[in-house]
């Protein structure tokens, strides 16, 4: 243990105590004190976190803890949520010993972004620390990638006149307040830029409050889920609406913002940061970039941590039966919801199926907890709820009122199922309830009348009385209406001949309109179908379409094909508008990805040296 240390002052990183050691202590050579601070030699100082922590902790004294240490005087808290808890153990383990491989872990090795190239401090906060303190020392929140003012003066922030690569990597960099402008004038700077970086500053400030082990990458993205479905940017399905979410981060932030501070977004990017951060990846994005997307959800970091997790439109399961006729009436044994879109309001509907056959479904998403209890719609009752309907009611001693309220139906309900479960088989005519009879007798002498009618026809012309019996006798229905004809093959009564010639000239005509559009589309078979309104027949019955198919076969593009003709066209118009013929403005213009261009790039090459030299002939031979 050390016989005396510079206590590390509020906020200041490790590498700024020690540093301040080295020059009170006297020692000339810098591994002297790496070999006094650190039990080693060979250990290569480091700013923003650092290594050998264990020894560091033990030479400090029992006040300090490897674990207090990392969290108050290392940049380390402002990555420290964003990790998944594998990644958090694997960096508790590396600053215990050498520390290698604990940038790369962070992500600050190839994942960095607004790296600063030396040490940076606040004028006001220096001022302050040299009237309270008698020296300024480094802030740990001042050297964080991508915030550039104070969080606390809203100050930018100054370099300090040091240039680590023209120094040992071993020697300390110690602030001297004779090297430091502690001037207050500001670089002028766009208004609106500024005021988003003091707001990300303050963000900052408070991850670097927040316990290092308290949050994890899994427990930040479902509070992430939670705000984004407040927002309508989550389907029904469980999935971001990545294009919205784009569209509107994007206009949330001021022209040129997020391509000063690295972070436009490559929409086409499958793993652009908006998606690392919004999906449960294995991959981790910067934590500015975390600040960026919190400002967009207009939270700071203490309201963004506080607020709930992401449970779904109807909560984390298991679910109750909302069966009153069950034993187990909401006792939670439902473990799964089925989710869909309500078609008009686009509103999640949640299905909820016990195994007693109960079934029901609401309309999401749940606002209280007691939106659990809540029935829209039953589905379905049940073979439980059906055998205790006939129990009750068998005993004689209830109202059809009080078996509803029993039951949690309504009277037309009961009445309901109650006379549909009427056995009918081997009852007199006298014993058949009469609107059951009514119906029966109308319908068969209906059909008497019109013994020539099929189903369909008897349906439409006794609808009361069909979907009476359909309802509460269907297996009598079936029996008495006319056996189902199947249906004839129509292929002997079309003309596929006839059919072939008239949609080949159909379709010869409607390519002649097509290729000559200003705006060119790619001419395919569901193009044509859908505009001569052939559709069905090209998809199913192409092969007895002989000359269709072969010219379809002909005309339709593939997407290279469809390129080529398109760019021919962008040249065609810059030549007539006598313009030079550049192809990468060619791409510009038509708007598609470099590795497609590359592909087509030949035969563009060939086309306008081909219509460059006829037109260099026109003009000699003219």
């Amino acid at each position: 243990m050390l016989p005396f240390f510079t206590d590390p002052y509020p906020d200041e990183l490790i590498y700024s105590a020690v540093a301040r050691y080295h020059f009170y202590s006297g020692n000339i050579d810098c591994k002297d004190t790496l070999e006094e601070v650190f039990q080693s030699r060979s250990v290569i100082p480091s700013v923003e976190i650092g290594s050998h922590f264990n020894s560091l902790a033990k030479q400090m004294g029992t006040h300090y803890s490897l674990e207090s240490l990392l969290a108050k005087h290392t940049i380390y808290p402002f990555y420290a949520p964003f990790l998944s808890q594998e990644k958090q153990r694997q960096i508790m383990q590396d600053v215990q010993g050498d520390g290698k491989g604990l940038y790369t872990r962070l992500g600050m090795v190839a994942g960095g972004i607004c790296k600063k190239d030396g040490l940076y401090y606040c004028p006001e906060c220096a001022a302050s620390d040299i009237e309270q303190h008698g020296e300024p020392y480094i802030h740990r929140e001042h050297q964080l990638q991508g915030i550039d003012f104070c969080a606390h003066h809203e100050l930018k922030l100054k370099k300090y006149p040091v240039d680590f690569s023209k120094q040992s990597r071993i020697e300390f960099i110690r602030f001297d307040k004779k090297l430091m402008n502690l001037s207050k004038i500001q670089e002028v700077e766009p208004k609106e830029f500024v005021a988003i970086q003091i707001a990300l500053a303050k963000m900052a400030y408070q991850l670097l409050q927040v316990p290092i082990h308290q949050f994890s990458r899994g427990s930040i993205n479902l509070k992430y889920r939670a705000l984004l479905r407040e927002r309508n940017l989550i389907t029904t399905s469980n999935r971001i609406r990545q294009k919205e979410l784009y569209k509107a981060f994007q206009s949330k932030f001021p022209k040129g913002f997020l391509v000063k501070y690295e972070s436009a977004i490559d929409v086409d990017n499958e793993y652009n940061w908006p998606k690392v951060i919004t999906r449960n990846l294995k991959r981790h994005a910067h934590p500015f970039r975390h600040l960026l997307m919190l400002y967009f959800l207009e939270q700071d970091v203490d309201s963004f941590l506080q607020g709930e997790a992401d449970i779904g439109p109807f909560g984390s399961g298991p679910w109750p039966c909302l069966n009153k006729a069950a034993n187990h009436y909401k006792a939670f044994v439902i473990p799964e919801v089925n989710v869909t879109r309500d078609f008009k309001s686009k509103a999640p509907i949640g299905t909820f199926e016990c195994s007693c056959g109960f079934i029901y479904a609401r309309k999401g998403p749940d606002r209280l907890s007691k939106d659990k209890y809540r029935i829209g719609r039953v589905k379905a009752f049940g073979d439980v709820w059906k055998a205790k309907l006939h129990e009750l009611e068998a005993k004689g001693t209830s109202s059809t009122r009080t078996l509803a309220k029993m039951l949690g139906v309504n009277s037309k309900t009961v009445k309901k199922y109650l006379s549909s479960e009427i056995k009918i088989e081997g009852l007199s005519e006298n014993d058949i309830p009469s609107m059951l009879l009514t119906n029966r007798k109308q319908l068969l002498k209906g059909m008497q009348q019109y013994p020539s009618y099929l189903r369909t026809q008897i349906r439409q012309c006794f609808p009361k009385e069909y979907i009476y019996l359909y309802r509460h006798d269907k297996e009598w229905l079936f029996e008495q209406l006319p056996k189902i004809h199947e249906k004839k093959n129509n292929q002997a009564i079309v003309d596929w001949a006839s059919r072939d010639r008239e949609y080949c000239s159909e379709v010869k005509k409607l390519y002649k309109e097509l290729i000559v559009l200003d705006k060119p589309i790619r001419i395919t078979i569901s193009i044509v179908g859908k505009r001569l309104g052939i559709l069905s027949n090209l998809e199913k019955h192409l092969d007895k379409l002989p000359q269709t198919k072969k010219l379809l076969s002909e005309i339709t593009e593939s997407t290279q094909q469809f390129h080529i003709r398109r760019f021919c066209k962008i040249i065609d118009r810059m030549l007539q508008g006598q313009e030079p013929v550049v192809l990468w403005k060619v791409q510009r213009i038509g708007a598609v990805k470099s590795h497609h261009f590359h592909e087509i790039k030949p035969y563009l090459e060939e086309y306008l040296r081909t219509k460059q030299e006829v037109k260099s002939y026109e003009q000699t031979t003219g």
